[in-house]
């Protein structure tokens, strides 16, 4: 598979300073699909440079130039969504379908919504005797993991470049390609030399050289918590501001009364999706004492439908990691409904969709993070037994909630501790707000309230 065998900066893809590579790897055949540059602390340093360099122009750039831009750049992504897909489907393991439908188009719908948010933001506003300017916080440092490797990328870069930042990214390891093919289609798009930078790199060496370069304003970074901790820690040390996306443990609560066949199949489908790779993914399905047996003998029927469908997971590291976690739950007494912790397939990283029951609040599996296809269901006494279970974790970031009436759903959402909650199926939106309470992170992404993450304040009193 075609691959840069440089790093893009300044406009111009230029070599990288060192001569060690990455091993891009197909997870689903084992196959290695390319290498590219593995990225220095000096290549990080030319990239700021450059956006640093290029920041005084761009920012004051009028905004519809800078939503003709993204403008351009949706147009070029949607030209590209085969390619893209492919790409996605090679380096990530996603099946084609699930490419094309999400992370090929998904993208496209949110560097649109950023064109029309750059157009309409009011940069300007009055405030009684004040006028309030909304200024660009200046150089961002982007951090994105593999799970929906171009999402990611859009979700952070198209904001920073509407609020008039520049903008360097580290993707991650495992998906260097699509990124590579974003910075493709932000050149294509005219985006002047400088505003957008690519690094590709290692986290430890490339992603913590630009967390902590003096030249960068804010660092935008989704991953694990414990990386997001040290990225905070260090941010904090250097007074530059975060945003931080990272871990979930989200419940599904399924209301007595509820279609519960209709919330156990939409939960499992949730689960499953991108091989459970999804930091928003309900991996906990709590169900009434009462409707407990059913909701598992269902889940068990909607997981089996997956064990062709499923995509691998993104490495042997990951796939490693999430069979660990299946022979935990095991190991901590809970019911394996179906699926394990054997090899599905003789290559490639593929782990079994798995669904547990008799799943207790405190086991392992209950309160981290797995990141796989596996799903645990937990009973529970009445509302607020549910309540404390779906609080009990340390995260915070996404959930649902299912009723037979909206407004019980409602209110039972009004008192989860998480970022956003969905109601009996509602669907996705990409304007509202997406990120965590506790340990989940903070800021947010997505819709103006992901503009404003980018934004700083100015006010002159008359």
């Amino acid at each position: 598979m075609k691959a840069h065998d440089g790093i893009y900066v300044d406009g111009a893809w230029r070599p990288a300073a060192g001569p060690d590579t990455i091993e891009v790897v197909n997870p689903a055949d084992e196959q290695v699909l390319a290498h590219v540059p593995a990225g220095t602390a000096e290549d990080v340093d030319a990239a700021v440079r450059a956006a640093r360099a290029a920041l005084p122009a761009w920012a004051a750039t009028e905004p519809a130039e800078r939503a003709a831009r993204l403008t351009a750049l949706r147009d070029r992504l949607a030209a590209r969504a085969e390619e893209i897909a492919e790409t996605v489907t090679a380096e990530l393991g996603a099946p084609p379908k699930l490419s094309q439908t999400v992370h090929a188009a998904l993208p496209v719908a949110v560097a649109g919504s950023y064109a029309e948010l750059a157009a309409a933001h009011a940069f300007e506003e009055r405030l009684g005797n004040s006028t309030v300017l909304h200024e660009p916080v200046g150089v961002v440092g982007a951090i994105t993991p593999w799970n929906y490797p171009l999402h990611q990328i859009v979700a952070k870069v198209a904001p920073a470049l509407a609020a008039g930042c520049t903008v360097v990214l580290k993707p991650a390891e495992d998906t260097p390609l699509t990124a590579q093919l974003f910075a493709e289609a932000v050149d294509e798009a005219g985006v002047p030399a400088g505003v957008f930078n690519l690094v590709t790199g290692l986290g430890p060496v490339a992603g913590q050289a630009l967390a902590e370069h003096e030249g960068v304003d804010m660092v935008s970074f989704t991953g694990s918590t414990a990386v997001g901790r040290r990225i905070g820690a260090t941010a904090g040390a250097a007074v530059k501001r975060v945003a931080l996306e990272l871990g979930g443990k989200s419940a599904n609560v399924i209301l007595p009364g509820a279609d519960l066949s209709r919330a156990v199949n939409v939960g499992v489908a949730n689960v499953m999706s991108n091989s459970g790779q999804t930091c928003s993914a309900w991996t906990r399905m709590l169900v009434h004492r009462e409707d407990y047996e059913q909701a598992v003998e269902l889940a068990a029927e909607a997981a089996a439908k997956y064990g062709e469908r499923i995509g691998p997971v993104v490495s042997a590291r990951q796939r490693d990691r999430v069979r660990g976690y299946i022979e935990k739950g095991l190991a901590e007494g809970a019911r394996l409904v179906t699926g394990g912790p054997e090899a599905p397939r003789e290559r490639g990283y593929y782990v079994r969709p798995t669904v547990f029951a008799d799943v207790r609040p405190d086991m392992t599996i209950a309160q981290e993070e797995i990141f796989g296809p596996v799903l645990c269901l937990l009973a529970y006494e009445d509302a607020e037994d549910a309540l404390r279970i779906a609080n009990g974790t340390e995260y915070g970031l996404a959930g649902a909630v299912w009723a037979a009436e909206e407004a019980e759903a409602v209110a039972f959402a009004r008192r989860l501790e998480t970022g956003q909650v969905d109601i009996n199926g509602g669907r996705f939106n990409p304007l509202a707000p997406f990120g965590g309470y506790k340990r989940s992170g903070v800021g947010r992404e997505l819709g103006p309230h992901g503009l404003a993450e980018y934004l700083q304040t100015k006010s002159f009193q008359f």
